[in-house]
């Protein structure tokens, strides 16, 4: 299969990561989302959708939205909860994190760090939304070393694609030490290195 992703886009890199940790092999085609290239006729013929990442398999399928991607890639491994109620936390884990997390903490750090806009010109609104979501996550880990059960999920791996970058959308991560002590364990669990 082929993963059409962004290195800089968490959405793309938690797709690598997976496929990475469950052995499945796979080609990377990078893509410039900051110039354009998810608006070409090419990429659009693949993926109406207009976004990055999304996988083309060999057998010509196409599956695009990374947490789809993720579950997908996952079915029947340990990344998945087996029991049924462990399982539905993480999806609740996934839907949060791209409808709260992801459109806060995210855009901040394209905002600012890719694009250099100036903190004047962001909507003021992101950053107490982004404090609100890692405030959220730091409760959820003062409860146990991951967001679901005993053992990393898709859930720590959906959440740490931005969060592990957060400190260049503004967020200082020494706040929440319960957050920063997950990134540290997730990284080592995935063999990342530590974001700079």
């Amino acid at each position: 299969m082929k993963i059409y992703g962004s290195s800089t886009s968490g959405n793309c890199l938690k797709v690598k990561w997976v496929a990475e940790r469950l052995g499945v092999p796979f080609g990377w085609v990078e893509i410039d989302t900051f110039a354009g290239e998810t608006r070409t006729p090419e990429f659009l013929a693949l993926n109406p959708a207009g976004q990055a990442p999304f996988v083309l398999f060999d057998d010509g399928r196409v599956l695009a939205q990374s947490n789809a991607i993720i579950v997908h890639l996952a079915e029947g491994s340990g990344l998945i909860p087996a029991a049924p109620f462990a399982c539905a936390k993480m999806f609740e884990w996934l839907f949060w994190e791209q409808y709260t997390h992801e459109p806060a903490i995210a855009v901040r750090i394209a905002r600012l760090f890719y694009l250099g806009m100036k903190e004047t010109e962001l909507d003021p609104t992101l950053k107490a939304k982004g404090e609100a979501a890692l405030a959220r996550m730091a409760l959820a880990l003062m409860q146990g070393d991951w967001l679901v059960g005993e053992t990393i999920t898709l859930a720590d791996i959906a959440l740490v694609a931005y969060t592990r970058n957060a400190h260049r959308g503004g967020f200082d991560l020494a706040h929440y030490p319960a957050v920063k002590a997950w990134v540290a364990r997730v990284e080592a669990e995935l063999g990342l290195e530590r974001a700079a």
